[in-house]
């Protein structure tokens, strides 16, 4: 399939423009990094514990700060997330960065945060317990021994299936967060005997915990290092492939066009203040090789095209050759960023960052294959005053060839 036939833009003409508007997108990203402080780190980089919690309503932001602070942990922050996967749900993750080694004190911290929570937001302790906080197991236990159904001792089994359901039907349906036992009366085997029971013994709090992160300070920056060696290899491991390939200028333009990809993408996420966590590192290191992929088709073409063009001028080569590639990009870099637009728009909190990391990276990663790196090959070469010989290849290639001619 072929979109296009016979495109003949002048891209290199227009490179001034494609520079221009990098240098404004790392100028943005750059000011907006200083002005925070530098970049947001997740509990995987920076150590601590993090608390998601989960409401029914809009979360008490400014409630939620004070009762924090009076519990002595005005240093925590807390970020509001929207799930779009479920409409009802609104969270908020509470982060407590840990500088002190050990279990016991991350778990200190986690348990400070709990109790912030459960004094604020009105919980008592010794009242009847949270059914929006309560378990599978335990809820089976508390109905086996209640016996609502008059099963008998022999009522066990149905209970826990009960209970599973009742859970099920908590977490699924209504995101975690019951405000009424009527929303559970469509449930299998809850009849009014149960609900009654549930009324009885259970309260329903403003608030459930989704999940827990604790991670040392310690292990997170090693994270942090390994993360950093990791993209420096690749980038350096891709060098020497399209040096070995092509040429070094050709591998410098594009490891140049990665840096300018990753340095823009972390410009964004400054500037929506979302966490850079592992599953961002891996977000971009797949930018780096899609990227890499996209340039390397464009270098490929323009040398085929070296060969058909003798007499033509670089620019006009590389033009023809990006033209020529135009309506592949136009595929693969569309399907891809539907796929991960969708990926962003329904995939939930959890993968909210790698997939904005892939969105941005996808767009940011095609421009710059024909807006960054092939200018720069054309601009070396002017500024060198030569034109690459005609079907060059790669200098490991221009040595065998001339070993074989012996």
């Amino acid at each position: 399939m072929e979109f296009f036939r016979g495109v003949n833009l002048d891209w290199m003409g227009k490179a001034k423009f494609f520079v221009a508007l990098s240098l404004a997108l790392l100028l943005i990203g750059g000011i907006s990094i200083y002005r925070e402080g530098g970049l947001r780190y997740g509990i995987d980089f920076k150590g601590g514990t993090d608390v998601y919690v989960g409401f029914a309503g809009p979360p008490p932001i400014d409630q939620l700060r004070q009762g924090l602070a009076a519990q002595g942990l005005g240093d925590s922050q807390i970020q509001s997330i929207s799930d779009n996967t479920n409409s009802g749900a609104h969270d908020v993750v509470i982060a407590l960065e840990r500088k002190e080694e050990g279990d016991q004190a991350l778990d200190t911290g986690k348990q400070a945060i709990l109790t912030a929570l459960q004094k604020t937001l009105g919980t008592a302790a010794s009242g009847p317990p949270d059914f929006n906080s309560i378990s599978a197991l335990a809820l089976a236990d508390v109905l086996t021994r209640k016996d609502p159904l008059g099963l008998g001792p022999a009522g066990g089994p149905r209970y826990t299936q009960l209970a599973q359901k009742l859970t099920d039907a908590r977490d699924k349906d209504h995101g975690g967060i019951l405000t009424s036992f009527d929303e559970l009366k469509n449930v299998e085997g809850a009849d009014t005997r149960v609900l009654t029971s549930l009324r009885d013994g259970f309260s329903l709090g403003t608030f459930t915990i989704r999940n827990v992160e604790i991670v040392g300070p310690r292990v997170g920056a090693q994270l942090r290092r390994q993360a950093i060696y990791a993209t420096l290899y690749a980038l350096a491991g891709m060098l020497v492939y399209i040096a070995f390939r092509f040429e070094w200028v050709y591998g410098a333009a594009a490891v140049v066009a990665v840096f300018h990809d990753v340095l823009i993408t972390l410009g964004f996420f400054s500037l929506f203040h979302y966490e850079i966590s592992l599953t961002v590192i891996a977000a971009l290191l797949t930018l780096v090789g899609y990227s890499m992929n996209d340039t390397i088709v464009i270098f490929d073409r323009v040398r085929e095209n070296l060969r058909l063009m003798r007499r033509e001028p670089l620019a006009v080569i590389v033009n023809r050759s990006i033209n020529q590639t135009l309506s592949r990009t136009i595929l693969t870099s569309g399907l891809t960023f539907i796929t991960v637009l969708v990926l962003f728009l329904m995939g939930g909190r959890v993968l909210r960052s790698f997939s904005f990391a892939m969105v941005v990276g996808v767009v940011v990663g095609t421009y710059s294959s024909f807006g960054i790196a092939a200018p720069i090959v054309v601009v070396w070469h002017k500024f060198r005053g030569e034109r690459p010989p005609a079907g060059s290849g790669s200098a490991a290639e221009k040595r065998l060839a001339a070993a074989g001619r012996r």
